[in-house]
């Protein structure tokens, strides 16, 4: 039997405190029972078949962190039994801990809401299915840090060196772009709320909470991209939809029966030369026919 003690200040396996990474020779020591290894793609795991117990490696010498299966998965690299050891945090029994929130990934034992399963460069991280909690994963903690890894300047709008469309209506801007950003990739970058949530430094964008209408620096950002005069020959058609992906990103969870982005005014077909067909379902009732008088086969969705 194993025994796990995640406290404030330590973690320990069978009393002896235990560092990440760690080599795998020391981990075999400290547990003791035989175990098999498994290579995969991209790492080699080791597993001890009898204490459901996996330790993971990516170079098949550094554990960077350790599983313990309280489920029977089919997997190869599964154990043959679940882990019955004891797994206590500050003296609690850590299987006891329970999801509180349905649609996050916080597990916290009793009585207790505050995460507290981050200690010293360590988290606990637990894999639940049908609020069971499936496994337990100890490995080290790195820090969430908003925008890392996305270039400063992602969303940056400089002026551009050339001649730019001047649009006079926003909702016929917005279905140009997305047939020029999104169908057919000719302006980039290729706008994602979530990254863009991720990379703004102005404010914090809650998505979850601010998704259900226009969030106001994502509207600001498409209003002020200059999309290049040079692009307006590639747009034949326009197709609006609510399930679009300029929609999606401006407003993830509207449900599409809105009428922020309708197309009040006809003016901007003046720079397209070869838009021959729009099918329109943001858009206000005369702007179809006007389209046709223009010679535009136009229709509603």
């Amino acid at each position: 039997m194993v025994n796990i003690e995640f406290s404030s200040n330590s973690f320990k396996i069978n009393s002896v405190e235990v560092q990440f990474p760690v080599l795998i020779g020391a981990l075999k020591e400290i547990i003791s029972l035989g175990c098999r290894e498994h290579k995969g793609k991209s790492n080699t795991l080791f597993v001890w078949d009898d204490l459901g117990i996996i330790a993971y490696t990516s170079n098949g010498e550094l554990v960077n962190s350790l599983g313990f299966e309280l489920v029977i998965s089919t997997y190869k690299f599964s154990p043959k039994a679940i882990f019955n050891g004891a797994f206590n945090f500050n003296g609690e029994d850590i299987i006891e801990y329970y999801k509180t929130h349905e649609n996050e990934r916080i597990i916290t034992f009793k009585g207790d809401d505050s995460g507290a399963l981050v200690q010293n460069g360590l988290s606990a991280w637990f894999s639940v299915k049908k609020d069971v909690i499936q496994a337990i994963e100890v490995s080290l903690y790195t820090p969430y840090v908003r925008g890392e890894g996305i270039a400063a300047d992602r969303y940056t709008i400089e002026p551009i060196d050339e001649e730019e469309i001047e649009f006079t209506d926003f909702g016929f801007k917005l279905s140009i772009i997305e047939e020029l950003m999104y169908n057919k990739g000719l302006l980039m970058p290729k706008f994602d709320l979530y990254e863009f949530a991720d990379w703004y430094k102005g404010r914090e964008i809650d998505i979850d909470e601010e998704g259900y209408e226009p969030i106001a620096e994502v509207t600001q950002y498409f209003k002020d991209l200059p999309i290049p005069k040079r692009l307006a020959p590639e747009v034949t058609e326009i197709y609006q939809d609510g399930g679009n992906d300029i929609y999606m990103n401006l407003s993830p969870f509207s449900g599409g029966a809105v009428e922020y982005w309708d197309i009040k005014c006809s003016d901007d077909i003046k720079h397209f030369p070869n838009l021959k067909k729009a099918t329109l379902c943001y858009a206000q009732e005369h702007i179809c026919d006007e389209l046709i008088i223009l010679g535009v086969d136009a229709e509603w969705i």
